[in-house]
């Protein structure tokens, strides 16, 4: 088609000018696609967290304002006889009692005191967590302890390793059974730079039989926020003594809040591809300025209006196709480079949502070059022939 050729012969021409045209929508699609990858790697990361732990409710004592009806900051702890309680509201499905502290701890002989956190678990709720172990076995004996993934890495623990708990170890000595797989955030215990001991060892250990929060691992089928009503209303009926949190509400803030920030940035990069297309009117405006006489001659000898629009119509898009084309496939480049930095794997990068992100990136950018290219085509088109042969 010659008004094709035509539109690429021209491109040549001014090879620069286009180039840097092209390298404008490069940079807008790149901004657009690699921040909507950003954001889909990270609802996928906080989905595939919830997901991995299953659903949860998670109980906590109330901790709102002291006085008559508004609970008392002074024991925010729910007692073995509250324990009992919640379990017998959300039966049949599991209600693990959480003991959690702050402790001083020694790894094996002359090592340094860093502070960790110390998680007591009844070993007959292990299962209900899903704890996968990277090495060793779960632990069931007093003497013994589980670590998370992080824990274990940043102080060279392993299996067998010794634990010395408290100051100089006044509370004791701990045998490493297992280290816990890297779980991320987690809404029922984050063990990832945890100790998870017996709930018997914690007991003894800290002279506590009360629990600083309740995990209800809810059964599939079950309506996770019914039973999240369920438990603050059977347990508040007199006055506030505890809060509970549905792991599926997080997930949909966190979700929520993820796409604003998500929309945001993009919009911001959506800047860059409009100032991107104003580049490409100011292109195509002095393509047609250049070319008067041209398109004199060619409305001279007979050419139609529509065919002179399509000229400068097709070298827009070629500009659009081009620079959206290798926008997109940087934008994979940059995908993956963000998925390694900042989650250190590249699981989040092949799908659907990002293909998606990719696809409309590029759409944009080839829409954004035609409406640019229009105005300038059109004027070219309308343009009176005796004048424009006139032209110097």
């Amino acid at each position: 088609m010659i008004f094709w050729e035509i539109a690429k012969r021209n491109i040549r021409v001014h090879f620069l000018r286009s180039a840097l045209a092209m390298l404008g929508i490069v940079i807008g699609v790149v901004a657009i696609v690699s921040m909507g990858i950003l954001g889909n790697a990270m609802v996928a990361m906080v989905s595939e967290t919830i997901s991995s732990v299953g659903d949860s409710v998670v109980v906590y004592p109330y901790f709102g304002s002291t006085g008559m009806g508004g609970g008392s900051t002074a024991n925010l702890k729910i007692t073995d006889q509250q324990f009992q309680q919640i379990k017998r509201v959300v039966a049949p499905n599991v209600a693990i009692p959480v003991q959690s502290t702050s402790e001083r701890m020694k790894i094996g002989v002359g090592g340094d005191d860093i502070i960790a956190s110390v998680y007591g678990v009844d070993p007959q709720y292990i299962p209900d967590l899903h704890f996968e172990l990277e090495s060793g076995s779960n632990n069931n004996a007093n003497s013994g302890c589980m670590v998370g993934s992080t824990f274990a890495k940043d102080n060279n623990i392993k299996v067998g390793s010794r634990i010395s708990i408290g100051s100089d170890g006044s509370r004791g000595t701990l045998r490493v059974t297992g280290i816990i797989k890297q779980r991320g955030m987690s809404f029922d215990i984050s063990t990832d730079n945890a100790v998870v001991v017996t709930q018997s060892w914690f007991e003894n250990t800290y002279d506590r039989n009360d629990y600083d929060n309740v995990v209800v691992k809810v059964k599939q089928g079950q309506d996770s926020a019914a039973l999240t009503s369920l438990i603050e209303k059977q347990m508040n009926k007199r006055d506030k003594v505890v809060m509970a949190m549905d792991s599926k509400v997080v997930l949909g803030a966190i979700n929520d809040m993820v796409g604003q920030v998500t929309t945001f940035v993009v919009a911001i990069g959506g800047i860059s591809m409009i100032v991107a297309g104003f580049s490409i009117f100011n292109i195509m405006m002095m393509s047609v300025s250049e070319r008067i006489k041209e398109i004199g001659i060619m409305r001279s000898i007979g050419t139609q209006k529509k065919e002179v629009m399509s000229m400068f119509v097709y070298e827009a898009v070629i500009i659009g196709v081009i620079g959206s084309a290798i926008g997109g496939v940087m934008s994979l480049l940059g995908g993956y480079v963000i998925n390694i930095y900042m989650f250190n794997s590249t699981n989040y990068l092949f799908t659907i949502p990002n293909a998606i992100s990719i696809a409309e990136g590029v759409t944009f950018g080839i829409v954004v070059c035609l409406a640019c290219g229009i105005y300038p085509a059109w004027k070219a088109a309308n343009m009176n022939p005796i004048d424009a042969l006139r032209h110097e």
